[in-house]
């Protein structure tokens, strides 16, 4: 079974500095028929003008994934880290048993595009924990890399929770295939481009939600950058 939700379907908030898109339920948006997917609660595609940005705020027991499509993302927390995270670099960050945190665009000039990913852990109480990686440095030359698991199987990071999180870009007229194991589920968000899953068409925005299907074939009808989760 293969459940398309489509980009123009999602939460839409406009502030004069942020422009949202809500996959699922997320603060004042809520559809009961989207208050996630497995242990995938949030997919947040923003938009943050120059020099915005989310004030220091917290959050806990929650699998927090920031993956910045374009322009430049600073980040400081409440365990003493700041950095900034550019397209091809991803930030983790286990809210655990709490942790504060700001995102800015780190940009004078230029909008910051990213999508904010949250995946519910498979237990409350956690150490706090921050980790960033650069994916350019990981590729190993496959279409999707593998960039989050449950115990950081394969050099990934390591997640608190039994999923498995891939993204990359397919160049245009190729694939990529991917075998779902039994009782597996698998949510494919396409941030950019064009692609058909199964023969269904998904543009830049759709996700997928697919459930009782073992192989999974994606081709891009343009370059597509794409994101799949493997959950149980």
């Amino acid at each position: 079974m293969l459940s398309i939700r489509r980009a123009s379907d999602r939460g839409h908030v406009h502030h004069s500095w942020l422009d949202a898109r809500h996959t699922f339920s997320f603060a004042n948006y809520y559809d009961p028929n989207y208050m996630g997917f497995r242990s995938l609660r949030v997919i947040n595609e923003d938009r943050i003008d120059p020099g915005a940005g989310f004030g220091k705020h917290g959050h806990r027991d929650m699998e927090i994934i920031t993956y910045v499509l374009e322009g430049t993302l600073e980040h400081q927390d409440s365990l003493g880290n700041r950095g900034t995270i550019r397209p091809g670099e991803v930030q983790y960050m286990s809210a655990g048993t709490g942790i504060l945190h700001s995102e800015y665009n780190a940009s004078s000039t230029d909008p910051v595009h990213l999508l904010q990913i949250w995946i519910v852990p498979d237990r409350d109480g956690l150490e706090p924990r921050y980790e960033q990686r650069d994916l350019q440095q990981d590729r190993n030359g496959s279409s999707l890399q593998l960039i989050a698991a449950k115990d950081g199987i394969e050099g990934a990071i390591s997640l608190h929770q039994d999923a498995k999180l891939y993204a990359g870009t397919i160049p245009q007229k190729e694939s990529f295939s991917y075998t779902l194991q039994p009782q597996r589920h698998a949510w494919i968000q396409v941030a950019r481009g064009e692609l058909s899953v199964n023969d269904t068409l998904l543009n830049a925005g759709d996700g997928a939600a697919i459930s009782e299907q073992t192989r999974l074939v994606l081709e891009a009808k343009t370059e597509a950058e794409v994101i799949l989760f493997d959950l149980a």
